[in-house]
Order: C-alpha cells, then sequence, then structure tokens
C-alpha cells in the first residue's frame, strides 16, 4: 500500500495476473493493510454502487467518533475517485487527491476516518465496492458540494457531472465548517491512536 500526501489515506496498487481464462488479483490483504496503517480494517458493512457516465457522487464523510474509514475499489468500468482532507486543524485541510480507478489496473483507496470521499462514473455502469469500518448512519452522515469552488477539485471537463438533489444542495466547505459540521484533525488523530491501540 502507497500512502497518498494527505494523511490517512494509502492507495493499493496489486499485481494483476492475467491468464486465458481472465485475470486474478488481491485487492485486500490484512497483513499488508495493517503494516501500512498499523492497525486492522473494522468491517461493519460492504456497499455496492453502479452508476452511469457522469454521475458524481460525494463529498461524503461522517461524525468523528466513530466516523466512518472505507476501503474503495472500481469492480466494472472506471471512476475518478477523489479523497478530501476535511479535518479542521489537520496541515492538509481542504487538500485533495484524485485516484483513478478501474477493472483494469483494480487499484484501491483506503481513506481513514474524517476524510472526505467523492467519485465520478467516467463510464457507463461503473461499479463500485466499498467496505465499511461503521454501519450507515443517517444522523452522522454529511457532505461538502463536490464543485465548490474553494474545493477546486479538477473534474474531466467533457463529462457534465450528475448530482443527487441531496448532494446539489450540499454546503460548501467554508459553510459547512462555520456550522461545526466537519470533524477536527486533532478528535481524528486521537481516534487513530486508539484504533491502533485496539481500543475502538
Amino acid at each position: 500500500m502507497r500512502p497518498l500526501g494527505i494523511e490517512g489515506a494509502w492507495a493499493l496498487e496489486p499485481k494483476v495476473f492475467p491468464d486465458d481464462r481472465g485475470s486474478f488479483h488481491e485487492w485486500y490483504r490484512g497483513q499488508e493493510f495493517r503494516e501500512a496503517t498499523g492497525y486492522d480494517l473494522s468491517l461493519a458493512q460492504a456497499n455496492c454502487s453502479v452508476s452511469r457516465r457522469g454521475v458524481l457522487r460525494g463529498v461524503h464523510f461522517s461524525d468523528v467518533p466513530p466516523g466512518q474509514a472505507k476501503y474503495v475499489t472500481c469492480l466494472r468500468g472506471a471512476i475518478l475517485d477523489v479523497v478530501v482532507d476535511l479535518r479542521t486543524g489537520s496541515p492538509t485541510f481542504a487538500r485533495w487527491e484524485a485516484l483513478h480507478l478501474d477493472d483494469d489496473s483494480h487499484h484501491a483507496l483506503f481513506l481513514a476516518e474524517g476524510l472526505g470521499h467523492a467519485f465520478l462514473a467516467l463510464t457507463d455502469h461503473a461499479t463500485v465496492t466499498y467496505l465499511c469500518s461503521t454501519p450507515y448512519a443517517p444522523q452522522r452522515e454529511h457532505g461538502v458540494h463536490p464543485l465548490d469552488p474553494d474545493l477546486a477539485i479538477t473534474w474531466p471537463e467533457h463529462i457534465t457531472p450528475v448530482l443527487s438533489p441531496k448532494d446539489a444542495q450540499a454546503p460548501s466547505l467554508a459553510e459547512a465548517e462555520r456550522a461545526g459540521l466537519l470533524p477536527s484533525y486533532q478528535t481524528c488523530t486521537a481516534h487513530y491512536d486508539q484504533s491502533r491501540n485496539g481500543h475502538v
């Protein structure tokens, strides 16, 4: 696993073994995950979404604690997957990083609690699965508008984004910060330390 420029985010770039039958790869290995992050992935829920080209989901995040860590891969088609540092006080606050996930390279992304997540479907039938550390809890879920000019995420210009009504009405980063919705870097790092010590 390769650490990204945002603390708490890693990319998995597995070796794919193709042959005349298809291909095989390992998209999660517990020991490798622990060596990279310092703790085990706690699996509470597994999600699968299918999106047509242009669908933009996110930027989503949840309250910390407990937060919701995600381990994401694209099983069919291709997406532009984006992690955003929404932790106030973080040295990389408001920074984002994008990864191309598809059914050829089979790369995956892990993002720890407190980080925002969004993706844009680059193909029809883009099928994304993500393992989640906590179950969905609507009262703890929040969003930041993915087209917020202050975030300035570079989405592909040739694709018109399609947002859900909820995501289209999400606050800007500044509005979410003023409303006290964003997690703090201090709270998140304390939560990570508890996870590494086995107390979560």
